[in-house]
Protein backbone atom coordinates (compact mmCIF):
# COMPACT_ATOMS: atom_id res chain seq x y z
CA UNK A 1 0.00 0.00 0.00
CA UNK A 2 1.29 3.46 -0.93
CA UNK A 3 2.20 5.71 1.97
CA UNK A 4 -0.58 8.16 2.83
CA UNK A 5 0.35 11.79 2.39
CA UNK A 6 -0.39 13.71 5.59
CA UNK A 7 -0.17 17.50 5.67
CA UNK A 8 0.71 18.61 9.22
CA UNK A 9 0.71 22.43 9.16
CA UNK A 10 0.06 22.61 12.90
CA UNK A 11 3.65 21.57 13.65
CA UNK A 12 4.97 24.96 12.47
CA UNK A 13 2.04 26.86 13.99
CA UNK A 14 2.73 25.39 17.42
CA UNK A 15 6.41 26.37 17.50
CA UNK A 16 6.92 28.49 20.59
CA UNK A 17 3.33 27.91 21.69
CA UNK A 18 3.40 24.39 23.09
CA UNK A 19 5.01 21.07 22.24
CA UNK A 20 3.61 19.04 19.37
CA UNK A 21 5.28 15.95 20.85
CA UNK A 22 6.04 15.09 24.47
CA UNK A 23 7.82 12.47 26.56
CA UNK A 24 5.28 10.24 28.32
CA UNK A 25 5.65 8.88 31.81
CA UNK A 26 4.66 5.21 31.95
CA UNK A 27 2.39 5.74 34.92
CA UNK A 28 -1.35 5.14 35.27
CA UNK A 29 -3.63 7.93 36.46
CA UNK A 30 -3.78 6.08 39.80
CA UNK A 31 0.03 6.23 39.81
CA UNK A 32 -0.01 9.99 39.28
CA UNK A 33 -2.49 10.40 42.14
CA UNK A 34 -0.21 8.31 44.38
CA UNK A 35 2.74 10.47 43.33
CA UNK A 36 0.91 13.61 44.45
CA UNK A 37 0.08 11.96 47.78
CA UNK A 38 3.79 11.31 48.29
CA UNK A 39 5.06 14.74 47.16
CA UNK A 40 2.29 17.08 48.37
CA UNK A 41 0.43 14.98 50.98
CA UNK A 42 -1.28 17.96 52.64
CA UNK A 43 -2.52 19.52 49.42
CA UNK A 44 -6.29 19.20 48.98
CA UNK A 45 -7.33 16.66 46.35
CA UNK A 46 -11.05 17.42 46.34
CA UNK A 47 -13.71 19.54 47.97
CA UNK A 48 -17.30 18.34 47.97
CA UNK A 49 -19.09 21.40 46.65
CA UNK A 50 -22.26 21.32 48.74
CA UNK A 51 -23.24 23.01 52.00
CA UNK A 52 -21.26 21.28 54.72
CA UNK A 53 -19.25 19.34 52.13
CA UNK A 54 -16.01 17.75 53.31
CA UNK A 55 -12.56 17.89 51.72
CA UNK A 56 -9.77 15.33 51.44
CA UNK A 57 -6.04 15.89 51.08
CA UNK A 58 -4.04 13.80 48.62
CA UNK A 59 -2.70 11.78 51.54
CA UNK A 60 -6.23 11.12 52.81
CA UNK A 61 -7.39 10.25 49.30
CA UNK A 62 -4.65 7.66 48.89
CA UNK A 63 -5.41 6.14 52.29
CA UNK A 64 -9.11 5.90 51.45
CA UNK A 65 -8.29 4.37 48.07
CA UNK A 66 -6.13 1.70 49.73
CA UNK A 67 -8.86 0.82 52.25
CA UNK A 68 -11.52 0.65 49.53
CA UNK A 69 -9.24 -1.47 47.33
CA UNK A 70 -8.71 -4.01 50.12
CA UNK A 71 -12.46 -4.13 50.82
CA UNK A 72 -13.30 -4.58 47.12
CA UNK A 73 -10.65 -7.28 46.78
CA UNK A 74 -12.43 -9.13 49.59
CA UNK A 75 -15.59 -8.90 47.45
CA UNK A 76 -13.75 -10.74 44.69
CA UNK A 77 -12.50 -7.79 42.63
CA UNK A 78 -9.22 -8.59 40.93
CA UNK A 79 -7.13 -7.82 37.87
CA UNK A 80 -9.50 -7.73 34.88
CA UNK A 81 -12.75 -7.55 36.88
CA UNK A 82 -15.45 -5.34 35.38
CA UNK A 83 -17.10 -3.10 37.99
CA UNK A 84 -19.71 -0.46 37.20
CA UNK A 85 -19.86 3.00 38.74
CA UNK A 86 -23.23 4.77 38.80
CA UNK A 87 -22.42 7.91 40.73
CA UNK A 88 -22.79 11.68 40.59
CA UNK A 89 -19.78 13.89 41.29
CA UNK A 90 -19.11 12.88 44.88
CA UNK A 91 -15.96 11.70 46.68
CA UNK A 92 -17.36 8.16 46.34
CA UNK A 93 -16.65 8.29 42.60
CA UNK A 94 -13.05 9.48 42.91
CA UNK A 95 -12.14 6.99 45.65
CA UNK A 96 -13.73 3.93 44.03
CA UNK A 97 -12.44 4.89 40.56
CA UNK A 98 -8.84 4.91 41.78
CA UNK A 99 -9.34 1.84 43.99
CA UNK A 100 -10.45 -0.16 40.96
CA UNK A 101 -7.51 1.05 38.88
CA UNK A 102 -5.14 0.18 41.72
CA UNK A 103 -6.47 -3.40 41.57
CA UNK A 104 -6.06 -3.63 37.80
CA UNK A 105 -9.83 -3.78 37.31
CA UNK A 106 -11.91 -2.13 34.58
CA UNK A 107 -14.26 0.75 35.43
CA UNK A 108 -17.57 0.45 33.60
CA UNK A 109 -18.94 3.98 33.29
CA UNK A 110 -22.71 4.35 33.64
CA UNK A 111 -24.92 7.40 33.62
CA UNK A 112 -27.18 7.92 36.69
CA UNK A 113 -29.88 9.10 34.26
CA UNK A 114 -30.15 5.65 32.64
CA UNK A 115 -33.43 3.79 32.69
CA UNK A 116 -33.55 0.10 33.60
CA UNK A 117 -33.44 -0.93 29.93
CA UNK A 118 -30.29 1.09 29.27
CA UNK A 119 -28.51 0.02 32.45
CA UNK A 120 -29.32 -3.66 31.92
CA UNK A 121 -27.75 -3.57 28.46
CA UNK A 122 -24.48 -2.02 29.67
CA UNK A 123 -24.14 -4.34 32.65
CA UNK A 124 -24.86 -7.35 30.47
CA UNK A 125 -22.58 -6.26 27.62
CA UNK A 126 -19.65 -5.53 29.94
CA UNK A 127 -20.21 -8.55 32.18
CA UNK A 128 -19.97 -6.33 35.25
CA UNK A 129 -20.01 -8.36 38.46
CA UNK A 130 -20.46 -5.46 40.86
CA UNK A 131 -21.78 -1.91 40.93
CA UNK A 132 -21.06 1.05 43.19
CA UNK A 133 -23.71 3.73 43.49
CA UNK A 134 -25.70 5.83 45.95
CA UNK A 135 -28.90 4.78 47.67
CA UNK A 136 -31.05 7.00 45.45
CA UNK A 137 -30.57 4.48 42.63
CA UNK A 138 -30.95 1.32 44.75
CA UNK A 139 -34.53 0.47 43.66
CA UNK A 140 -33.49 0.32 40.00
CA UNK A 141 -30.22 -1.53 40.61
CA UNK A 142 -31.73 -4.07 42.99
CA UNK A 143 -34.26 -5.18 40.37
CA UNK A 144 -31.28 -6.10 38.18
CA UNK A 145 -29.49 -7.75 41.11
CA UNK A 146 -32.53 -9.97 41.63
CA UNK A 147 -32.59 -11.04 37.98
CA UNK A 148 -31.12 -14.57 37.77
CA UNK A 149 -29.77 -13.80 34.27
CA UNK A 150 -27.79 -10.77 35.45
CA UNK A 151 -24.02 -11.00 35.91
CA UNK A 152 -24.23 -8.65 38.91
CA UNK A 153 -23.24 -10.30 42.19
CA UNK A 154 -23.33 -7.32 44.55
CA UNK A 155 -24.00 -3.61 44.93
CA UNK A 156 -22.24 -1.12 47.21
CA UNK A 157 -24.25 1.96 48.16
CA UNK A 158 -23.00 5.21 49.58
CA UNK A 159 -25.04 8.17 50.77
CA UNK A 160 -24.64 11.84 49.87
CA UNK A 161 -24.31 12.54 53.59
CA UNK A 162 -21.18 10.39 53.84
CA UNK A 163 -19.12 13.45 52.88
CA UNK A 164 -21.13 16.18 54.56
CA UNK A 165 -21.06 17.67 58.04
CA UNK A 166 -23.26 15.53 60.34
CA UNK A 167 -25.21 18.57 61.55
CA UNK A 168 -25.97 19.60 57.96
CA UNK A 169 -27.15 16.07 57.21
CA UNK A 170 -29.40 16.09 60.28
CA UNK A 171 -30.88 19.47 59.39
CA UNK A 172 -31.35 18.54 55.73
CA UNK A 173 -32.99 15.20 56.44
CA UNK A 174 -35.09 15.72 59.51
CA UNK A 175 -35.68 19.46 59.92
CA UNK A 176 -35.74 21.00 56.43
CA UNK A 177 -36.58 17.66 54.75
CA UNK A 178 -34.68 18.74 51.62
CA UNK A 179 -31.97 16.08 51.58
CA UNK A 180 -32.99 13.06 49.50
CA UNK A 181 -30.59 10.54 51.01
CA UNK A 182 -32.35 7.23 51.79
CA UNK A 183 -30.80 4.48 53.89
CA UNK A 184 -29.09 1.47 52.31
CA UNK A 185 -31.82 -1.14 51.62
CA UNK A 186 -31.83 -4.39 53.53
CA UNK A 187 -30.78 -6.89 50.87
CA UNK A 188 -28.42 -9.86 50.99
CA UNK A 189 -26.39 -8.49 48.05
CA UNK A 190 -26.27 -4.87 49.26
CA UNK A 191 -23.31 -3.43 51.18
CA UNK A 192 -22.71 -0.05 52.77
CA UNK A 193 -19.92 2.07 51.33
CA UNK A 194 -18.98 3.37 54.78
CA UNK A 195 -18.79 -0.18 56.16
CA UNK A 196 -16.30 -1.11 53.44
CA UNK A 197 -14.07 1.84 54.34
CA UNK A 198 -14.23 0.93 58.02
CA UNK A 199 -13.54 -2.77 57.42
CA UNK A 200 -9.74 -2.40 57.25
CA UNK A 201 -6.89 0.07 57.71
CA UNK A 202 -5.44 -0.30 54.21
CA UNK A 203 -2.24 -2.00 55.40
CA UNK A 204 -3.06 -5.18 53.44
CA UNK A 205 -3.23 -3.26 50.14
CA UNK A 206 -1.13 -4.58 47.28
CA UNK A 207 -1.02 -2.65 44.04
CA UNK A 208 -1.71 -4.80 40.99
CA UNK A 209 0.84 -5.22 38.23
CA UNK A 210 -0.70 -3.97 35.01
CA UNK A 211 0.20 -3.77 31.36
CA UNK A 212 -0.44 -0.11 30.62
CA UNK A 213 -1.12 -0.56 26.92
CA UNK A 214 -3.01 -3.87 26.97
CA UNK A 215 -5.07 -3.85 30.18
CA UNK A 216 -8.44 -2.11 30.10
CA UNK A 217 -8.92 0.74 32.54
CA UNK A 218 -12.26 1.91 31.29
CA UNK A 219 -15.32 0.94 29.28
CA UNK A 220 -16.84 4.22 28.13
CA UNK A 221 -20.21 3.49 26.55
CA UNK A 222 -21.29 5.40 23.50
CA UNK A 223 -24.11 4.98 20.97
CA UNK A 224 -24.10 2.23 18.35
CA UNK A 225 -25.40 1.79 14.83
CA UNK A 226 -27.68 -0.99 16.10
CA UNK A 227 -29.32 1.41 18.54
CA UNK A 228 -27.55 -0.16 21.52
CA UNK A 229 -24.56 1.52 23.11
CA UNK A 230 -21.13 -0.05 22.79
CA UNK A 231 -18.13 0.22 25.09
CA UNK A 232 -15.07 2.10 23.93
CA UNK A 233 -12.29 -0.02 25.42
CA UNK A 234 -9.68 2.38 26.82
CA UNK A 235 -6.39 1.12 28.19
CA UNK A 236 -4.62 2.44 31.25
CA UNK A 237 -2.20 4.22 28.92
CA UNK A 238 -4.96 5.70 26.76
CA UNK A 239 -6.38 7.68 29.67
CA UNK A 240 -2.98 8.43 31.22
CA UNK A 241 -1.57 9.67 27.91
CA UNK A 242 -4.60 11.90 27.38
CA UNK A 243 -4.21 13.42 30.83
CA UNK A 244 -0.53 14.09 30.06
CA UNK A 245 -1.50 15.60 26.70
CA UNK A 246 -4.06 17.82 28.43
CA UNK A 247 -1.45 19.01 30.90
CA UNK A 248 0.76 20.17 28.01
CA UNK A 249 -2.14 21.82 26.17
CA UNK A 250 -3.39 23.65 29.27
CA UNK A 251 0.05 24.37 30.70
CA UNK A 252 -0.87 27.98 31.50
CA UNK A 253 -2.80 26.64 34.52
CA UNK A 254 -0.07 26.41 37.22
CA UNK A 255 0.84 23.34 39.24
CA UNK A 256 -0.34 23.30 42.83
CA UNK A 257 -2.35 26.52 42.65
CA UNK A 258 -6.07 27.10 42.33
CA UNK A 259 -8.57 24.36 41.59
CA UNK A 260 -10.63 22.73 38.83
CA UNK A 261 -14.38 23.23 38.59
CA UNK A 262 -15.82 19.72 38.32
CA UNK A 263 -19.41 20.29 37.30
CA UNK A 264 -19.12 18.09 34.23
CA UNK A 265 -20.23 14.55 35.19
CA UNK A 266 -17.26 12.29 35.88
CA UNK A 267 -18.97 9.41 34.06
CA UNK A 268 -18.44 11.48 30.88
CA UNK A 269 -15.07 11.16 29.17
CA UNK A 270 -14.73 14.95 28.86
CA UNK A 271 -14.72 15.30 32.66
CA UNK A 272 -12.51 12.27 33.14
CA UNK A 273 -9.60 14.02 31.41
CA UNK A 274 -10.31 17.74 31.85
CA UNK A 275 -11.35 17.50 35.51
CA UNK A 276 -10.09 14.37 37.26
CA UNK A 277 -7.08 13.67 35.03
CA UNK A 278 -5.88 17.25 34.82
CA UNK A 279 -6.38 17.91 38.54
CA UNK A 280 -4.13 15.04 39.57
CA UNK A 281 -1.55 16.10 36.96
CA UNK A 282 -1.46 19.60 38.43
CA UNK A 283 -1.77 18.49 42.06
CA UNK A 284 -4.79 20.71 42.69
CA UNK A 285 -8.24 19.95 44.11
CA UNK A 286 -11.38 19.21 42.14
CA UNK A 287 -14.40 21.18 43.29
CA UNK A 288 -17.05 18.48 42.95
CA UNK A 289 -20.48 19.72 41.89
CA UNK A 290 -22.91 16.77 42.23
CA UNK A 291 -26.03 18.41 40.81
CA UNK A 292 -25.29 21.39 38.52
CA UNK A 293 -28.91 21.43 37.29
CA UNK A 294 -29.96 22.54 40.78
CA UNK A 295 -26.77 24.27 41.89
CA UNK A 296 -26.42 26.56 38.86
CA UNK A 297 -29.81 28.31 39.19
CA UNK A 298 -29.23 28.97 42.92
CA UNK A 299 -25.86 30.62 42.29
CA UNK A 300 -24.01 27.97 44.32
CA UNK A 301 -21.54 27.32 41.50
CA UNK A 302 -20.65 31.03 41.34
CA UNK A 303 -19.97 30.95 45.06
CA UNK A 304 -17.69 27.93 44.62
CA UNK A 305 -15.75 29.65 41.82
CA UNK A 306 -15.05 32.63 44.05
CA UNK A 307 -14.56 30.81 47.37
CA UNK A 308 -12.12 28.18 46.07
CA UNK A 309 -10.22 30.44 43.66
CA UNK A 310 -11.03 28.19 40.71
CA UNK A 311 -8.45 28.53 37.93
CA UNK A 312 -9.83 26.19 35.27
CA UNK A 313 -13.46 25.97 34.13
CA UNK A 314 -14.24 23.10 31.74
CA UNK A 315 -17.82 22.80 30.56
CA UNK A 316 -20.26 22.12 27.76
CA UNK A 317 -21.86 25.23 26.23
CA UNK A 318 -25.05 24.79 28.27
CA UNK A 319 -23.04 24.86 31.51
CA UNK A 320 -21.13 27.98 30.45
CA UNK A 321 -24.39 29.61 29.36
CA UNK A 322 -25.93 28.77 32.74
CA UNK A 323 -23.00 30.47 34.50
CA UNK A 324 -23.37 33.62 32.41
CA UNK A 325 -27.15 33.90 32.46
CA UNK A 326 -27.37 34.21 36.23
CA UNK A 327 -27.56 37.51 38.13
CA UNK A 328 -24.45 36.56 40.14
CA UNK A 329 -22.33 36.33 36.95
CA UNK A 330 -21.64 40.09 36.97
CA UNK A 331 -20.75 40.26 40.67
CA UNK A 332 -18.67 37.06 40.88
CA UNK A 333 -14.92 37.49 41.28
CA UNK A 334 -13.51 35.73 38.21
CA UNK A 335 -9.97 37.00 38.72
CA UNK A 336 -8.44 33.61 39.54
CA UNK A 337 -9.88 31.92 36.43
CA UNK A 338 -7.19 31.51 33.80
CA UNK A 339 -9.26 29.91 31.06
CA UNK A 340 -12.50 28.06 30.36
CA UNK A 341 -12.61 25.07 28.03
CA UNK A 342 -15.71 24.28 25.99
CA UNK A 343 -16.36 20.86 24.50
CA UNK A 344 -19.01 18.19 24.00
CA UNK A 345 -20.92 20.36 21.52
CA UNK A 346 -20.15 23.26 19.20
CA UNK A 347 -19.38 26.53 21.01
CA UNK A 348 -21.69 29.30 19.72
CA UNK A 349 -19.68 32.38 18.76
CA UNK A 350 -21.98 34.70 20.69
CA UNK A 351 -21.54 32.61 23.85
CA UNK A 352 -17.75 32.84 23.55
CA UNK A 353 -17.94 36.61 23.15
CA UNK A 354 -20.38 36.96 26.04
CA UNK A 355 -18.18 34.85 28.34
CA UNK A 356 -15.17 37.09 27.69
CA UNK A 357 -17.26 40.24 28.10
CA UNK A 358 -18.79 39.20 31.44
CA UNK A 359 -15.84 37.42 33.04
CA UNK A 360 -12.90 39.08 31.33
CA UNK A 361 -11.58 35.59 30.69
CA UNK A 362 -11.08 33.52 27.56
CA UNK A 363 -13.08 30.43 26.62
CA UNK A 364 -11.49 28.11 24.06
CA UNK A 365 -12.96 25.16 22.22
CA UNK A 366 -11.64 21.62 22.10
CA UNK A 367 -12.77 18.42 20.42
CA UNK A 368 -12.75 14.73 21.15
CA UNK A 369 -14.77 11.56 21.40
CA UNK A 370 -15.34 8.78 23.91
CA UNK A 371 -13.19 6.58 21.68
CA UNK A 372 -10.23 8.95 22.02
CA UNK A 373 -10.16 9.36 25.82
CA UNK A 374 -11.43 12.03 24.62
CA UNK A 375 -9.13 14.98 23.78
CA UNK A 376 -7.96 15.17 20.15
CA UNK A 377 -7.70 18.90 19.44
CA UNK A 378 -7.75 22.13 21.40
CA UNK A 379 -7.23 25.80 20.67
CA UNK A 380 -3.99 27.43 21.87
CA UNK A 381 -4.20 29.13 25.24
CA UNK A 382 -2.48 32.26 26.53
CA UNK A 383 -0.31 33.27 23.56
CA UNK A 384 -0.25 36.55 21.67
CA UNK A 385 1.30 35.13 18.51
CA UNK A 386 -1.14 32.25 17.93
CA UNK A 387 -4.59 33.00 19.26
CA UNK A 388 -7.62 30.72 19.56
CA UNK A 389 -10.10 30.92 16.72
CA UNK A 390 -13.78 31.04 17.60
CA UNK A 391 -15.56 28.45 15.47
CA UNK A 392 -12.52 26.17 15.22
CA UNK A 393 -11.88 23.07 17.33
CA UNK A 394 -8.21 24.03 17.40
CA UNK A 395 -4.93 22.23 16.80
CA UNK A 396 -4.06 18.56 17.46
CA UNK A 397 -2.95 17.52 20.93
CA UNK A 398 0.68 16.34 21.27
CA UNK A 399 1.53 13.24 19.21
CA UNK A 400 -1.93 13.31 17.66
CA UNK A 401 -2.26 13.17 13.91
CA UNK A 402 -5.46 14.59 12.46
CA UNK A 403 -6.11 13.89 8.80
CA UNK A 404 -9.03 15.07 6.69
CA UNK A 405 -9.83 11.99 4.65
CA UNK A 406 -11.85 11.52 1.49
CA UNK A 407 -15.31 10.42 2.65
CA UNK A 408 -15.60 7.76 -0.05
CA UNK A 409 -12.04 6.45 0.28
CA UNK A 410 -10.41 7.22 3.64
CA UNK A 411 -6.98 6.15 2.36
CA UNK A 412 -6.94 9.42 0.40
CA UNK A 413 -6.34 12.79 2.03
CA UNK A 414 -8.27 15.92 1.13
CA UNK A 415 -6.39 19.14 0.30
CA UNK A 416 -6.31 21.85 2.96
CA UNK A 417 -9.53 23.83 3.00
CA UNK A 418 -11.67 21.03 1.58
CA UNK A 419 -14.26 19.00 3.48
CA UNK A 420 -13.65 15.40 4.46
CA UNK A 421 -13.93 13.03 7.41
CA UNK A 422 -11.74 13.55 10.47
CA UNK A 423 -9.57 10.46 11.01
CA UNK A 424 -7.07 10.30 13.86
CA UNK A 425 -4.07 8.51 15.32
CA UNK A 426 -2.52 8.96 18.74
CA UNK A 427 -1.69 7.31 22.07
CA UNK A 428 -5.14 8.24 23.40
CA UNK A 429 -7.09 6.40 20.67
CA UNK A 430 -8.84 3.19 21.73
CA UNK A 431 -7.91 -0.18 20.28
CA UNK A 432 -11.57 -0.88 19.57
CA UNK A 433 -15.03 -1.44 21.01
CA UNK A 434 -15.40 -4.13 23.66
CA UNK A 435 -16.35 -7.47 22.05
CA UNK A 436 -17.34 -5.80 18.77
CA UNK A 437 -14.89 -7.13 16.15
CA UNK A 438 -17.19 -6.43 13.20
CA UNK A 439 -17.76 -2.80 14.20
CA UNK A 440 -14.05 -2.34 14.85
CA UNK A 441 -13.26 -3.17 11.22
CA UNK A 442 -15.41 -0.23 10.17
CA UNK A 443 -14.06 2.39 12.57
CA UNK A 444 -10.35 1.55 12.70
CA UNK A 445 -8.92 1.26 9.19
CA UNK A 446 -5.17 0.85 8.65
CA UNK A 447 -4.58 2.21 12.14
CA UNK A 448 -6.74 5.30 11.64
CA UNK A 449 -9.81 5.93 13.81
CA UNK A 450 -12.68 7.16 11.66
CA UNK A 451 -14.63 9.74 13.65
CA UNK A 452 -17.53 10.13 11.22
CA UNK A 453 -17.30 13.91 11.68
CA UNK A 454 -17.01 16.11 8.61
CA UNK A 455 -14.54 18.99 8.75
CA UNK A 456 -11.81 20.90 6.95
CA UNK A 457 -8.34 22.07 7.99
CA UNK A 458 -6.85 25.47 7.18
CA UNK A 459 -3.25 26.30 6.27
CA UNK A 460 -2.26 26.78 9.93
CA UNK A 461 -3.63 23.38 10.96
CA UNK A 462 -6.80 24.65 12.65
CA UNK A 463 -9.73 22.28 12.07
CA UNK A 464 -13.34 23.37 11.60
CA UNK A 465 -16.31 21.02 12.10
CA UNK A 466 -18.76 21.25 9.22
CA UNK A 467 -21.20 18.63 10.44
CA UNK A 468 -21.37 16.14 13.26
CA UNK A 469 -21.76 12.45 12.71
CA UNK A 470 -24.34 11.82 10.07
CA UNK A 471 -27.32 11.28 12.34
CA UNK A 472 -26.09 11.75 15.89
CA UNK A 473 -27.80 14.44 17.95
CA UNK A 474 -25.74 16.42 20.48
CA UNK A 475 -27.90 17.53 23.40
CA UNK A 476 -25.91 19.60 25.90
CA UNK A 477 -22.84 17.51 25.13
CA UNK A 478 -24.63 14.15 25.39
CA UNK A 479 -24.75 11.87 22.36
CA UNK A 480 -28.24 10.82 21.33
CA UNK A 481 -28.58 8.27 18.56
CA UNK A 482 -31.86 8.51 16.60
CA UNK A 483 -32.16 4.77 16.06
CA UNK A 484 -32.33 4.07 19.80
CA UNK A 485 -35.11 6.63 20.29
CA UNK A 486 -36.91 5.30 17.21
CA UNK A 487 -36.78 1.78 18.57
CA UNK A 488 -38.49 2.93 21.76
CA UNK A 489 -41.14 4.79 19.73
CA UNK A 490 -41.72 1.77 17.53
CA UNK A 491 -42.35 -0.34 20.62
CA UNK A 492 -45.34 1.85 21.53
CA UNK A 493 -48.50 -0.03 20.49
CA UNK A 494 -50.02 2.99 18.72
CA UNK A 495 -46.95 3.89 16.61
CA UNK A 496 -46.76 2.65 13.03
CA UNK A 497 -43.70 4.56 11.83
CA UNK A 498 -41.31 6.99 13.47
CA UNK A 499 -38.32 9.11 12.58
CA UNK A 500 -36.03 11.00 14.95
CA UNK A 501 -33.55 13.76 14.19
CA UNK A 502 -31.94 16.75 15.82
CA UNK A 503 -33.09 20.34 15.49
CA UNK A 504 -30.93 23.37 16.36
CA UNK A 505 -31.34 24.91 19.82
CA UNK A 506 -29.70 28.11 21.06
CA UNK A 507 -28.72 26.76 24.47
CA UNK A 508 -28.56 22.96 24.19
CA UNK A 509 -26.97 22.87 20.74
CA UNK A 510 -29.66 20.49 19.51
CA UNK A 511 -32.92 18.99 20.74
CA UNK A 512 -34.45 15.62 19.88
CA UNK A 513 -37.44 15.85 17.53
CA UNK A 514 -39.73 12.98 16.51
CA UNK A 515 -42.14 12.55 13.60
CA UNK A 516 -44.76 9.84 14.05
CA UNK A 517 -47.40 8.01 12.03
CA UNK A 518 -50.04 6.36 14.22
CA UNK A 519 -51.61 2.99 13.48
CA UNK A 520 -54.99 3.15 11.84
CA UNK A 521 -57.79 3.10 14.39
CA UNK A 522 -55.45 3.84 17.29
CA UNK A 523 -54.93 7.08 19.16
CA UNK A 524 -52.11 8.56 21.21
CA UNK A 525 -51.52 12.11 22.33
CA UNK A 526 -48.21 13.93 22.58
CA UNK A 527 -48.44 13.50 26.36
CA UNK A 528 -48.91 9.72 25.94
CA UNK A 529 -45.82 9.44 23.75
CA UNK A 530 -43.71 11.60 26.06
CA UNK A 531 -44.75 9.57 29.12
CA UNK A 532 -43.76 6.36 27.34
CA UNK A 533 -40.41 7.79 26.28
CA UNK A 534 -39.64 9.02 29.80
CA UNK A 535 -40.19 5.49 31.10
CA UNK A 536 -37.72 4.02 28.62
CA UNK A 537 -35.11 6.69 27.91
CA UNK A 538 -32.77 8.93 29.85
CA UNK A 539 -34.19 12.45 30.12
CA UNK A 540 -31.82 13.98 27.57
CA UNK A 541 -32.91 11.41 24.95
CA UNK A 542 -36.63 12.15 25.29
CA UNK A 543 -38.03 14.09 22.28
CA UNK A 544 -38.75 17.74 22.99
CA UNK A 545 -40.79 18.13 19.82
CA UNK A 546 -43.31 15.59 18.49
CA UNK A 547 -45.12 15.93 15.16
CA UNK A 548 -47.88 13.58 14.01
CA UNK A 549 -48.01 13.00 10.25
CA UNK A 550 -49.91 10.96 7.68
CA UNK A 551 -46.71 10.02 5.85
CA UNK A 552 -42.94 10.33 6.13
CA UNK A 553 -40.55 11.18 3.27
CA UNK A 554 -38.70 8.11 2.01
CA UNK A 555 -36.05 7.23 -0.55
CA UNK A 556 -36.60 4.94 -3.52
CA UNK A 557 -35.75 1.93 -1.37
CA UNK A 558 -38.09 3.03 1.43
CA UNK A 559 -35.54 4.52 3.82
CA UNK A 560 -36.98 7.39 5.85
CA UNK A 561 -35.20 10.62 4.96
CA UNK A 562 -34.38 12.31 8.27
CA UNK A 563 -32.60 15.17 6.50
CA UNK A 564 -35.78 16.00 4.61
CA UNK A 565 -37.69 16.27 7.87
CA UNK A 566 -35.02 18.57 9.29
CA UNK A 567 -35.17 20.77 6.20
CA UNK A 568 -38.96 20.99 6.43
CA UNK A 569 -38.75 21.93 10.11
CA UNK A 570 -36.14 24.61 9.36
CA UNK A 571 -38.26 26.20 6.63
CA UNK A 572 -41.52 26.16 8.61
Amino acid sequence: MAEIEIPMPWIKTLEGVRKSSIEYQDISTYGFMKLQAETVPDQLSMIFGVKGGKSLTYSELLQNVKKMAVALEQKGVKHGSKIALMLPNTPHYVITHFALLALGATVVQTNPLYTGRELRHILSDSGATGIISITRFAPLINTILDDPESTLEWAVYGQIGDYMSPIIVFLGKYILRKLDDPAVPSHSKNFKYKDLLKSNDGSAFKEAKINLTKDLALLQYTGGTTGLSKGAALSYMNISANAQQARECIHMVPNGKGSVLTALPLFHSFALTSCLGLAIMLGVPMILVPNPREQLPTGEVHTLIEKHKITFVPGVPTLLSGLLNHPKAKTTDWSNVIVALSGGAGLPKELAKQFEKVTGKQVVEGYGLSETSPLLTINPIGHDTVKPIIGSIGLPAPDTIIRIANMDDTSKTMPLGENGEIVAKGPQVMNGYYNKPDENKNVIVDGWFLTGDVAYMDEQGFTYIVDRKKDMILVSGYNVYPLEVEQVLYSHPAVLEAAVAGLPHEVKGEIVAAWIILREGMAASEEDILKYCKENLAAYKVPKQITFRDELPTSLIGKILRRKLQEEAASS
